[in-house]
């Protein structure tokens, strides 16, 4: 999910995607009563002054946020050089808009604030991913710069057996070619889109770093690290914390994986002491390595069914696809989504225009208008993906009646993790309930290590990847990674967090982050790392809470309609409370714990390690 989860101000995340550009129609920008700058005004400010001043915000950001939630919703469904246009000019305006919030909140710093006020002033404060600075010009440029690095990443395609291929149907490819060489071409290719980003990103990077500034903040890595109600100190020191509980599993099956993937190409294609080749996990970026799955399946503890062929057997369409997602919420007792989703949403790919093909839920009005866009295939990834962005837009009906200010999640994290710990619910059981599987297919419990191992291709491998992003990302913000060396630190974190490497020597020109969506797209991906810790706290939580007392792994809340009211009370508080309060109103624990997904996973790395004994793991 990219854009439009409207928190920390009603275009947080708006202008993380957009970019920017003057407008003065907010009323602050016009100096409209109580939202004056500082500077110009010669009586000082008082608390009455402060609580006008948010009510404004909450109104300008409501009517801002609607506006450029349908003009991004056209943008991302019909790319053109109008729309791109357009998506520039209204990125500007809210930029500009969070801008001047953000420094107007300066005026008040000196005021005893408390309570609610207090919270909504510092949100206000910290509430954009890119800044630009006050200065004129400013806004105009970053938007045109983040419009352009989302459009060339979105419209990009290579040249393959003399055909023109879009991204989507080369992350099928990646998952069932089995050539070592085409899969380094098509990967190598890939990331020919990339290079003509990497000067509009380094100005990028200088834009919002001066615009960061202005607003109090080192750079923009320190401004993403303070919204999480910590010094962003001790978050970066949280994070390392939460790595250290989960990388033992991470190198165990790193270790394994490694070993099934010489086993099958030899030392020349894949040696068994160093990183694994970028290319051979099945997916684009090697964040997830579900579709390896064939090549590390346990022997005689293999699952005994394919939930791919089980859907297209079934003769599930992308639409039934979804349907069987909202059914999965409204089993827990949440109402069915609107009239309108089914409407307005994009579903399946159309044929005869170029759109953003990223996944992902939106909230057009902060009311009823929720959808989601996918170019939905039936097949098990985005069956479970579908959990997931339903997740989101669930969690955005659950917050509708907040402050403009606090419709989010309790931390970018939980947006994420709250469709997923839905789909943890995807077990066996779950997909005899919905028809899918016969009750004699149900793998008995000596085949838990190879649904465990199946799940762990796509959550365990996913970790560091989720970390490393951001990782790169803070040190090119503070300047420790300048332009020239953007490739190599990506790679060199990429080898130290991963153990992966690139198939072959990279072009000195190669600006490989920018292969990645959520780079060009300037979204934070900590909240990824993050969701894939939360979810599991959720699921040990959810389980217990329905009096389970099995293993987490087989453990379903499909039709707990009482877990549904617990998580929704959760999911209506937004952002409204400091994050470890609404954790502790689902969990009972007020700390992020990596322990979960270790008791999860706990058999798996119990063979694991069996199995590792004899080799040389590390890289």
């Amino acid at each position: 999910m990219k854009k439009l989860l409207l928190g920390a101000s009603a275009f947080a995340l708006l202008s993380a995607c957009s970019g920017e550009m003057p407008s003065g129609n907010s009323k602050v920008a016009q100096n409209q009563g109580p939202a004056q700058d500082a500077n110009q005004v010669s009586s000082p400010a008082t608390i009455k002054d402060a609580q006008a001043f948010v009510e404004m915000a909450e109104a300008d950001f409501k009517e801002m946020g609607e506006y450029a939630s349908h003009v991004f919703w056209v943008q991302a469904n019909f790319i053109t050089h109008d729309t791109n246009w357009l998506a520039a000019r209204v990125g500007a305006e809210t930029t500009q808009m969070g801008v001047e919030y953000a420094n107007g909140t300066k005026r008040f710093k000196d005021l005893p604030l408390s309570g609610d006020l207090a919270r909504k002033m510092k949100m206000i404060a910290q509430g954009l991913t890119l800044p630009a600075p006050s200065k004129d010009g400013a806004a105009v440029e970053l938007a045109n710069i983040t419009t352009d690095l989302e459009s060339m990443y979105s419209s990009g395609t290579i040249n393959l057996d003399d055909e023109k291929v879009a991204l989507d149907e080369l992350e099928v490819l990646m998952g069932t070619q089995r050539n070592p060489q085409h899969l380094k071409e098509m990967w190598e290719k890939w990331r020919e889109v990339s290079p003509p980003m990497r000067d509009k990103y380094a100005r990028m990077v200088e834009i919002a770093n001066e615009g960061a500034r202005e607003l109090g903040f080192k750079d923009v890595g320190e401004l993403w690290l303070s919204g999480y109600d910590m010094p962003a100190a001790d978050m970066a020191a949280e994070v390392d914390r939460l790595w250290g509980q989960v990388e033992p599993l991470y190198d165990q099956l790193h270790c394994y994986t490694r070993a099934k993937l010489n086993a099958q190409y030899g030392d020349e294609v894949q040696p068994d002491s160093s990183g694994i080749r970028a290319d051979m996990l099945g997916n684009m970026w090697a964040q997830t390595w579900g579709n390896m799955y064939e090549f590390v399946k346990p022997e005689g503890a293999s699952i005994d069914y394919d939930l791919t062929e089980l859907l297209k057997e079934a003769e599930y369409t992308p639409e039934k696809m979804v349907k069987i997602g909202e059914a999965f919420y409204t089993s827990l007792g949440l109402a069915p989504l609107p009239d309108t989703f089914w409407d307005r949403s994009l579903i399946s790919k159309p044929r005869d225009r170029t759109v953003v093909c990223h996944a992902s839920a939106w909230d057009i009005d902060s009311a009823d208008d929720i959808r989601i866009k996918m170019c939905t295939k039936v097949n098990a990834e985005d069956f479970n993906t579908v959990h997931h962005e339903l997740g989101h837009n669930y969690y955005q009906r659950a917050y509708k009646d907040l402050s403009p200010i606090y419709q989010s999640g309790a931390h970018d994290g939980f947006h994420e993790a709250i469709g997923d710990f839905m789909a943890l619910s995807i077990t066996p059981d779950y997909l005899v309930q919905i028809g899918l599987l016969e009750e004699s297919q149900i793998p008995d419990a000596s085949k838990d290590i190879g649904l465990l191992m199946e799940r762990a291709l796509d959550k365990v491998a996913f970790l560091p990847f989720g970390l490393l992003m951001d990782k790169w990302r803070w040190k090119v913000f503070s300047g420790e990674v300048t332009p020239e060396n953007y490739n190599q630190a990506w790679w060199e974190l990429r080898k130290q967090y991963q153990g992966v490497v690139p198939p072959g020597d990279r072009p000195a020109d190669a600006f490989d982050p920018g292969a990645k969506y959520h780079i060009p797209g300037n979204t934070p991906y900590l909240r990824y790392f993050l969701s894939y810790i939360l979810q599991f706290q959720f699921q040990k939580a959810a389980c217990a809470q329905a009096g389970w007392t099995g293993p987490l792994h087989r453990c379903s809340v499909y039709g707990n309609e009482e877990i549904g009211k617990r998580f929704n009370a959760m999911m209506e508080m937004g952002q409204s409370k400091p994050w470890p309060e609404a954790l502790e109103a689902f969990t009972g624990t007020r700390q992020m714990d990596g322990s979960a997904i270790v008791e999860y996973f706990a058999p798996l790395m119990e063979y694991l390690r069996e199995e590792n004994k004899d080799r040389t793991c590390g890289w």
